[in-house]
């Protein structure tokens, strides 16, 4: 069986950024369960700030990414920044359709709807899916699926949540 979490890739959960009270608690306690959840071999999936995010993260529960054989996997994206006035992408109307569809697809598990994300929107509303897409492939087949946090603190929409299944060689992303 094959872990995958997914975790945002939410500044605010670096150390640089941390303060007296955490603005984002609930958001961190929920990352740093479902990073411990993939064990010992981790492989990242994400872009150069979920790259930090994720290093992070490992690191706090004493682990670090791999790069080459089995692996549980650790894809770092979210939703849109655009669901309020004071979101960093402002307030856009199709933000919560977009996450609608997002939200839905990635709580099925739905690859083919993951696919099918419209990359274009996703950049005009600021959303970071790309490592998401990339990933889809591995939740074809999960068994079980845990969303721990759904929720758009800021104006920006924040998943974490956990899939378990077996894994084909096929739908392994590249490394």
């Amino acid at each position: 069986m094959t872990r995958v979490a997914l975790v945002p890739g939410c500044l605010a959960l670096l150390p640089e950024y941390a303060s007296l009270d955490d603005p984002v608690d609930e958001l961190r306690a929920a990352c740093l369960a479902a990073v411990a959840w993939l064990g010992e071999d981790v492989r990242v999936i994400a872009g150069a700030q979920g790259d930090r995010v994720a290093s992070s993260l490992l690191a706090e529960v004493g682990t670090a990414p791999v790069s080459s054989g089995e692996a549980a996997y650790l894809i770092v994206g979210n939703g849109s920044a655009s669901r309020s006035e004071k979101a960093p992408g402002h307030l856009d109307p199709r933000a919560a359709g977009f996450d609608d569809v997002l939200g839905t697809a990635l709580a099925t598990p739905d690859p083919a709807a993951l696919r099918a994300l419209d990359l274009g929107l996703a950049e005009e509303l600021w959303a970071d899916v790309g490592p998401i897409v990339e990933a889809a492939e591995l939740l074809g087949g999960v068994r079980a699926v845990a969303v721990d946090y759904d929720d758009d603190p800021y104006g920006v929409r924040y998943w974490v949540a956990r899939w378990e299944g077996p894994l084909s060689r096929s739908a392994s992303p590249a490394a």
